[in-house]
Order: structure tokens, then C-alpha cells, then sequence
């Protein structure tokens, strides 16, 4: 999936949880001194920004297939190398990276085992490859009661529950399918405190990923009802929301 939305507006909406992820999942990945690192699906660049402060900008490589992602990354970040491309296809030789690091992509790929395998293929032997996604499947999310509301209006939408590598172990899998090696899977939490209700609803209006293409797609009526139904089953603010990823790392 590619994101054609502003990165301001990712940040917004998914960078403020992902920037707590970050630097958790470096240290899963065992990020440090003198590495040379990719950070796969880099968006604007939460993850990339972490990868920075501990190896220097000219230790990091960064892809996303978003043009938008790509300028803000640049701009964000002088002396990586990010490049347009998606996951699929890195360009870059083979055994270059220490570590290749996808935060909250595998589900968004066309190909999850295919990124995968790529990751593998530019980490070194025995370099590390890791990955984190939602655990959408377990509904532990800052998405979740959206989706469940969503659910409860739509009976026929599906949400993310589906995608890969969202439920316990289904990373595990796909790195077997990958053919990497060592593979150990955890979970990592998130909270984060939101001050009020339109605090963390406001974002889910700026079109940014399944959650926001679906409130785009509603008339004002039928959004309006979609936030008061979230607005009452959401605790008075301010509330924090429970959230883990599952994470899994391997070896190339």
C-alpha cells in the first residue's frame, strides 16, 4: 500500500505512536555503534530518526514506494540515502547492511514474504532482519476502537484484523517463508495519553491509511454518527489506550 497523503498528516496520525515504537524496536534489532542499517517502509521517518541518533546519518539507508514520505524523509534527515522503492525491490547489493528494519510495514506490503526476502538479501550473513506490526488480529491497537465501532455500523468491513503478520506468531511465519534463521518473536507495548476526545479522533480524518481512506469515504452524516458511537464507548478523557506490536527478528 502506498500512502498519498502529506507526512504532516502521517505524523498526526500514526507517527505519534510510532516515534514511542521506535525506540524499543531498534533496540529488538540490536541497533548500535558502527552498523550500517536500512529502515524499510521509513515514512516520514520515526524509526529512521532513531536509527540516526545512535549510528550517524551516514550509516542509515531508508526506502518508502510514497513520494511524499520520501521529500519529508530527505529534508528531515540530511546524509541518509532514501530512495523511492517499495519493499519488494530495495535498491541496493546484495550483504551491504548490518540490519534491515520494517516498522509497521510487512502488513502494507504487495508481498510480504517477497520484502522479507529482500531484507534478507541486503543485510550481510548472519545480519539481523526485523520487523513490527499491530497486533490487529489481538485488538490491541490505537486503532482498535475505531475498527470495533466501524464493525458494529459496518458488519461487512473487515478493518486490518486480516492483514499480515497482525495476530501472535504470523510474523514468525512469514520470516521462516523468508528464509531467515534464529527467529524469535515478543511484543512490544505502547501507551500514549490523549488529552481529549478530538485529540485522537481528529487525525483519523486526514485520509491517511485504511482507517482514514474509510472515514474519507463517509458522508458527514454517516461520520458523524461513526465518532459519536467511538466518542461513547471510549473512556472519559484524558485516556491512554493499550497497544503492542508484535516484533519479530531473525538472521539473514
Amino acid at each position: 500500500m502506498t500512502f498519498a497523503v502529506a507526512a504532516d498528516s502521517y505524523d498526526k496520525f500514526m507517527g505519534r505512536y510510532s516515534t514511542l515504537l521506535a525506540p524499543q524496536f531498534a533496540n529488538l534489532a540490536r541497533v548500535g555503534s558502527g552498523q550500517r542499517v536500512i529502515d524499510v517502509g521509513c515514512g516520514p521517518g520515526a524509526l529512521t530518526t532513531e536509527l540516526v541518533e545512535r549510528l550517524g546519518a551516514s550509516n542509515v539507508a531508508a526506502v518508502d514506494p510514497s513520494e511524499s514520505f520520501v521529500v519529508a524523509a530527505r529534508e528531515r534527515h540530511p546524509g541518509v540515502d532514501v530512495q523511492e522503492s517499495p519493499a519488494e525491490t530495495l535498491p541496493f547489493a546484495d550483504g551491504i547492511f548490518d540490519a534491515a528494519l520494517a516498522q509497521l510495514v510487512v502488513h502494507f506490503m504487495a508481498d510480504p514474504v517477497q520484502g522479507l526476502t529482500e531484507m534478507g538479501r541486503v543485510a550481510r550473513a548472519g545480519g539481523v532482519v526485523a520487523a513490527c506490526v499491530w497486533d490487529h488480529a489481538g485488538k490491541q491497537t490505537p486503532l482498535a476502537p475505531f475498527w470495533q465501532a466501524v464493525r458494529e455500523l459496518d458488519p461487512d468491513e473487515e478493518g486490518e484484523g486480516s492483514f499480515a503478520g497482525a495476530g501472535e506468531g504470523q510474523l514468525t511465519e512469514l520470516f521462516h517463508e523468508a528464509g531467515l534463521r534464529e527467529i524469535e518473536e515478543t511484543a512490544l507495548p505502547v501507551r500514549l495519553e490523549h488529552a481529549t476526545f478530538e485529540e485522537w479522533w481528529q487525525p483519523f480524518t486526514l485520509g491517511v491509511g485504511p482507517a482514514g481512506a474509510y472515514v474519507s469515504k463517509l458522508d458527514p452524516e454517516r461520520q458523524a454518527e461513526l465518532r459519536e458511537r467511538i466518542r461513547e464507548q471510549l473512556p472519559e478523557a484524558p485516556f491512554t489506550l493499550p497497544a503492542r506490536a508484535w516484533a519479530a527478528r531473525g538472521l539473514a
